[in-house]
Protein backbone atom coordinates (compact mmCIF):
# COMPACT_ATOMS: atom_id res chain seq x y z
CA UNK A 1 0.00 0.00 0.00
CA UNK A 2 1.16 3.57 -0.63
CA UNK A 3 0.61 6.06 2.16
CA UNK A 4 0.14 9.78 2.57
CA UNK A 5 2.19 11.91 4.95
CA UNK A 6 -0.51 11.30 7.56
CA UNK A 7 0.06 7.57 7.20
CA UNK A 8 -3.38 6.94 5.70
CA UNK A 9 -3.45 4.15 3.12
CA UNK A 10 -4.28 5.38 -0.37
CA UNK A 11 -3.95 2.25 -2.52
CA UNK A 12 -1.33 0.14 -4.25
CA UNK A 13 1.76 1.36 -6.09
CA UNK A 14 1.74 -0.40 -9.46
CA UNK A 15 4.74 -0.20 -11.77
CA UNK A 16 4.76 -0.06 -15.56
CA UNK A 17 7.99 -0.35 -17.49
CA UNK A 18 8.49 -0.24 -21.24
CA UNK A 19 11.85 -1.53 -22.36
CA UNK A 20 13.62 -1.89 -25.68
CA UNK A 21 15.34 -5.09 -24.61
CA UNK A 22 18.73 -3.59 -23.74
CA UNK A 23 19.91 -5.04 -20.43
CA UNK A 24 20.94 -1.67 -18.96
CA UNK A 25 17.55 -0.10 -19.74
CA UNK A 26 15.71 -3.04 -18.18
CA UNK A 27 17.85 -3.00 -15.03
CA UNK A 28 17.53 0.76 -14.46
CA UNK A 29 13.74 0.57 -14.56
CA UNK A 30 13.63 -2.64 -12.50
CA UNK A 31 15.81 -1.13 -9.77
CA UNK A 32 13.78 2.10 -9.70
CA UNK A 33 10.48 0.19 -9.38
CA UNK A 34 11.88 -1.94 -6.54
CA UNK A 35 13.23 1.09 -4.70
CA UNK A 36 9.88 2.89 -5.09
CA UNK A 37 8.12 -0.08 -3.46
CA UNK A 38 5.89 -1.24 -6.32
CA UNK A 39 3.77 -4.21 -5.25
CA UNK A 40 3.26 -5.36 -8.85
CA UNK A 41 5.02 -4.44 -12.09
CA UNK A 42 3.70 -4.78 -15.65
CA UNK A 43 6.05 -4.68 -18.64
CA UNK A 44 6.13 -4.24 -22.39
CA UNK A 45 9.24 -5.20 -24.36
CA UNK A 46 8.84 -3.24 -27.58
CA UNK A 47 9.33 0.00 -29.40
CA UNK A 48 7.28 2.99 -28.28
CA UNK A 49 5.93 3.21 -31.84
CA UNK A 50 4.31 -0.21 -31.50
CA UNK A 51 0.59 0.38 -30.95
CA UNK A 52 0.03 -2.91 -29.12
CA UNK A 53 1.05 -2.62 -25.47
CA UNK A 54 -0.54 -5.53 -23.59
CA UNK A 55 1.46 -4.76 -20.44
CA UNK A 56 0.09 -1.22 -20.19
CA UNK A 57 -3.46 -2.36 -20.92
CA UNK A 58 -3.15 -5.05 -18.24
CA UNK A 59 -1.85 -2.49 -15.72
CA UNK A 60 -4.75 -0.11 -16.44
CA UNK A 61 -7.27 -2.97 -16.16
CA UNK A 62 -5.72 -4.10 -12.86
CA UNK A 63 -5.68 -0.70 -11.15
CA UNK A 64 -8.45 0.71 -9.02
CA UNK A 65 -9.32 4.15 -7.64
CA UNK A 66 -6.73 5.26 -5.10
CA UNK A 67 -3.89 3.28 -6.71
CA UNK A 68 -0.78 4.94 -8.15
CA UNK A 69 0.75 4.11 -11.53
CA UNK A 70 4.54 4.35 -11.30
CA UNK A 71 6.72 4.92 -14.39
CA UNK A 72 10.47 5.43 -14.70
CA UNK A 73 10.11 8.48 -16.99
CA UNK A 74 7.00 10.09 -18.45
CA UNK A 75 8.03 9.02 -21.97
CA UNK A 76 7.72 5.37 -20.89
CA UNK A 77 3.96 5.93 -20.57
CA UNK A 78 3.15 6.70 -24.20
CA UNK A 79 4.28 6.72 -27.80
CA UNK A 80 3.61 10.43 -28.26
CA UNK A 81 2.50 13.53 -26.37
CA UNK A 82 -1.07 12.83 -27.48
CA UNK A 83 -0.83 9.26 -26.18
CA UNK A 84 0.53 10.39 -22.79
CA UNK A 85 -2.25 13.00 -22.53
CA UNK A 86 -4.93 10.39 -23.28
CA UNK A 87 -3.57 8.02 -20.63
CA UNK A 88 -3.21 10.82 -18.06
CA UNK A 89 -6.81 11.83 -18.76
CA UNK A 90 -7.99 8.24 -18.16
CA UNK A 91 -6.00 7.99 -14.91
CA UNK A 92 -7.49 11.27 -13.71
CA UNK A 93 -11.06 10.21 -14.53
CA UNK A 94 -10.58 6.95 -12.61
CA UNK A 95 -9.00 8.57 -9.53
CA UNK A 96 -5.60 6.95 -10.12
CA UNK A 97 -2.43 8.87 -9.24
CA UNK A 98 0.74 8.97 -11.34
CA UNK A 99 4.29 8.82 -10.03
CA UNK A 100 7.24 9.63 -12.31
CA UNK A 101 10.53 8.39 -10.82
CA UNK A 102 13.10 10.29 -12.91
CA UNK A 103 13.32 13.08 -15.47
CA UNK A 104 12.10 16.66 -15.65
CA UNK A 105 8.61 15.84 -14.37
CA UNK A 106 9.71 13.48 -11.57
CA UNK A 107 7.23 13.50 -8.72
CA UNK A 108 3.87 12.20 -7.54
CA UNK A 109 0.68 13.55 -9.03
CA UNK A 110 -2.71 12.81 -7.51
CA UNK A 111 -6.06 13.59 -9.15
CA UNK A 112 -6.90 15.35 -5.88
CA UNK A 113 -4.85 17.64 -3.67
CA UNK A 114 -1.41 18.94 -4.63
CA UNK A 115 -1.07 16.91 -7.83
CA UNK A 116 -4.44 17.97 -9.21
CA UNK A 117 -2.92 20.87 -11.17
CA UNK A 118 -0.76 18.45 -13.18
CA UNK A 119 -3.79 16.41 -14.21
CA UNK A 120 -5.84 19.54 -14.88
CA UNK A 121 -3.12 20.75 -17.27
CA UNK A 122 -2.79 17.34 -18.93
CA UNK A 123 -6.55 17.10 -19.45
CA UNK A 124 -6.63 20.68 -20.78
CA UNK A 125 -3.85 19.86 -23.26
CA UNK A 126 -5.72 16.71 -24.33
CA UNK A 127 -8.86 18.76 -24.93
CA UNK A 128 -6.86 21.34 -26.89
CA UNK A 129 -5.30 18.57 -28.97
CA UNK A 130 -8.74 17.13 -29.76
CA UNK A 131 -10.15 20.57 -30.65
CA UNK A 132 -7.24 21.20 -33.01
CA UNK A 133 -7.74 17.83 -34.72
CA UNK A 134 -11.47 18.50 -35.11
CA UNK A 135 -10.79 21.97 -36.50
CA UNK A 136 -8.21 20.67 -39.00
CA UNK A 137 -10.54 17.85 -40.07
CA UNK A 138 -13.44 20.28 -40.53
CA UNK A 139 -11.27 22.65 -42.55
CA UNK A 140 -10.09 19.77 -44.75
CA UNK A 141 -13.63 18.50 -45.34
CA UNK A 142 -14.86 22.03 -46.13
CA UNK A 143 -12.03 22.51 -48.62
CA UNK A 144 -12.77 19.14 -50.25
CA UNK A 145 -16.49 19.96 -50.44
CA UNK A 146 -15.71 23.31 -52.09
CA UNK A 147 -13.78 21.37 -54.74
CA UNK A 148 -16.73 19.03 -55.28
CA UNK A 149 -15.28 16.09 -53.35
CA UNK A 150 -17.15 14.42 -50.53
CA UNK A 151 -16.21 11.62 -48.23
CA UNK A 152 -14.20 11.21 -45.13
CA UNK A 153 -13.68 8.02 -43.21
CA UNK A 154 -16.83 5.97 -42.58
CA UNK A 155 -17.77 5.67 -38.94
CA UNK A 156 -16.51 2.51 -37.26
CA UNK A 157 -19.21 2.57 -34.60
CA UNK A 158 -22.81 2.34 -35.75
CA UNK A 159 -25.79 3.34 -33.62
CA UNK A 160 -26.41 -0.33 -32.81
CA UNK A 161 -22.82 -0.87 -31.67
CA UNK A 162 -22.97 2.31 -29.61
CA UNK A 163 -26.12 1.05 -27.86
CA UNK A 164 -24.38 -2.24 -27.06
CA UNK A 165 -21.28 -0.39 -25.79
CA UNK A 166 -23.36 1.82 -23.50
CA UNK A 167 -25.20 -1.21 -22.11
CA UNK A 168 -21.94 -3.03 -21.37
CA UNK A 169 -20.53 0.12 -19.74
CA UNK A 170 -23.67 0.43 -17.58
CA UNK A 171 -23.06 -3.14 -16.36
CA UNK A 172 -19.62 -2.08 -15.11
CA UNK A 173 -17.46 -3.46 -17.91
CA UNK A 174 -14.27 -1.47 -18.49
CA UNK A 175 -13.91 0.76 -21.54
CA UNK A 176 -10.73 -1.11 -22.48
CA UNK A 177 -12.54 -4.46 -22.55
CA UNK A 178 -15.48 -3.05 -24.53
CA UNK A 179 -13.18 -1.37 -27.06
CA UNK A 180 -11.17 -4.57 -27.49
CA UNK A 181 -14.32 -6.65 -28.01
CA UNK A 182 -15.58 -4.16 -30.61
CA UNK A 183 -12.23 -3.91 -32.38
CA UNK A 184 -11.84 -0.16 -31.87
CA UNK A 185 -9.53 2.03 -29.80
CA UNK A 186 -10.53 3.33 -26.36
CA UNK A 187 -10.24 6.89 -27.70
CA UNK A 188 -12.71 6.12 -30.53
CA UNK A 189 -15.15 4.55 -28.10
CA UNK A 190 -14.89 7.46 -25.64
CA UNK A 191 -15.40 9.95 -28.47
CA UNK A 192 -18.59 8.27 -29.76
CA UNK A 193 -20.05 7.95 -26.27
CA UNK A 194 -19.23 11.60 -25.49
CA UNK A 195 -20.76 12.77 -28.79
CA UNK A 196 -23.97 10.87 -28.12
CA UNK A 197 -24.33 12.19 -24.55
Amino acid sequence: MTTTTSGKATGHLIGYRRVSGKAQDVQLQTDAMAEAGCTKVFEDKLSGKNAERPGLHAALEYMREGDTLCVWKLDRLGRSTKDVLTIAEELHSRGIALRVLTGTLAGSYSPKGEGKFFFTMMVAFAELERDMIVERTRAGLDAAKAQGRTGGRPTVITDDLLTVAKARKAKGESMSAIAKAMGVSRATLYRHIDESA
